[in-house]
């Protein structure tokens, strides 16, 4: 089956570190030089993107700093590393963290992280990945990691990192979708490759999903029995504002691709745990699709539910798969998000979520009120 990433990348082999003979043996640590935040100060000004490829100009990172935030997330594809050898893993980090934008952002902005699929190591892969152990180490030294970090003992990189300060609280929520996951499900495509189903739907003038299904099994999983029950403790926590920084979107209904709602069983969870501990003031922020779109979820939620993804900082898709939960319109030129945090008013916090392009421009824009984001 061809993938999204055998699409976007039909081309010679990236160059790397000096060849196959730099590859071979134990690879040193590669460290990205990233400043980790303070906590005791309330960020006003969040700039997040996922979806990075080393081995091309990055002239996002330009309109990022314009930006002037004062955080940045990376939400998974942070690299391409696509490989069960270490020493390629190492060597598209070394490859990143040499990009001018990226070194600009480094020095200036505080940065936080997770993973997704290429940077874990293996097109949407999960638990099933044999590297996954080394890959979470080399992930934990490029981001600056402490030794005793819990992210690099963990069954997985997931996190927590609370802001507070004047009496408010600000949750960031950094899931691992990768580590313990049961592996995808695929559609029943009727025999035919994924390429010739993808043309029929186009030719008749559908929207073009991807190959994966819904898996209706209760006992699969993203993010595992521990991290489930690490997420409820967090969720349980008090926090005036949470953000929810998931790789892969969280409401979209049915994209095809990976997603929360692929794993009814975790997706009916966390909607169900978000009600259960009372977690106001939640909202989500994904990566992966390569576009960008606005989703809210009204139905059989706690509160409106809204997820902003943005994606990608360098790539880009041919077609937009389907998604009923879409506000407004999708934009599908490299892109990052920004969120606006007003912490002016003690009744609530308001956010203003923004998706912009390579020249700074807003494409998507949504306002939030935490008083709307309640548990009734």
């Amino acid at each position: 089956m061809t993938t999204r990433r055998d699409i976007l990348l039909a081309s010679a082999a990236l160059p790397l570190m000096g060849g196959a003979a730099g590859m071979a043996g134990a690879a040193p640590a590669v460290v990205s030089g990233v400043r980790r935040p303070a906590l005791d100060r309330l960020p006003q000004r969040i700039a997040y993107g996922s979806c990075a490829e080393g081995a091309v100009p990055q002239p996002i990172w330009e309109a990022v700093l314009a930006a002037d935030p004062d955080l940045f997330i990376f939400l998974g594809d942070n690299i391409y590393g696509d490989t069960r050898d270490p020493a390629v893993l190492e060597a598209k980090y070394a490859q990143f963290a040499a990009q001018p934008g990226f070194r600009r952002l480094r020095d200036r902005v505080p940065v936080l992280a997770v993973w997704d699929d290429h940077d874990y190591g293996e097109d949407d892969a999960g638990a099933e990945y044999p590297m996954k152990v080394t890959s979470q180490r080399i992930f934990c030294d490029f981001w600056g990691e402490p030794a005793d970090s819990p992210r690099r003992t963990r069954d997985g990189i997931y996190d927590s990192v609370e802001f507070s300060a004047g009496g408010r609280r600000l949750q960031v929520l950094l899931p691992d979708l990768r580590f313990n996951r049961t592996p995808i499900r695929m559609l029943d495509l009727g025999g035919k490759t994924y390429d010739d189903w993808a043309a029929e739907l186009e030719r008749a003038g559908r929207t073009v999903p991807g190959p994966y299904e819904r898996n209706p099994d209760p006992q699969a999983t993203m993010l595992g029995a521990r991290q489930w029950q690490w997420l409820e403790a967090q969720l349980a926590r008090p926090a005036d504002l949470r953000i929810l920084a998931s790789s892969l979107q969280v409401v979209a209904d049915f994209p095809g691709w990976e997603a929360w709602i692929n794993y009814a069983e975790d997706h009916q969870r966390l909607l169900q745990t978000i009600r259960s501990t009372r977690a106001d003031g939640l909202f989500c922020i994904s990566g992966d699709t390569h576009y960008a779109e606005a989703s809210c979820l009204r139905t059989n939620a706690p509160y409106p539910l809204w997820d902003f993804t943005s994606s990608g900082l360098t790539e880009t898709w041919p077609v937009l798969p389907p998604n009923s939960r879409r506000v407004g319109e999708a934009w599908r030129e490299p892109n990052f998000g920004l969120l606006q945090i007003d912490w002016s008013d003690a009744a609530a916090v308001r956010v203003t979520a923004q998706v912009r392009d390579v020249t700074g421009a807003v494409r998507i824009e949504q306002r939030l009120d935490t008083r709307e984001l309640r548990v009734t």
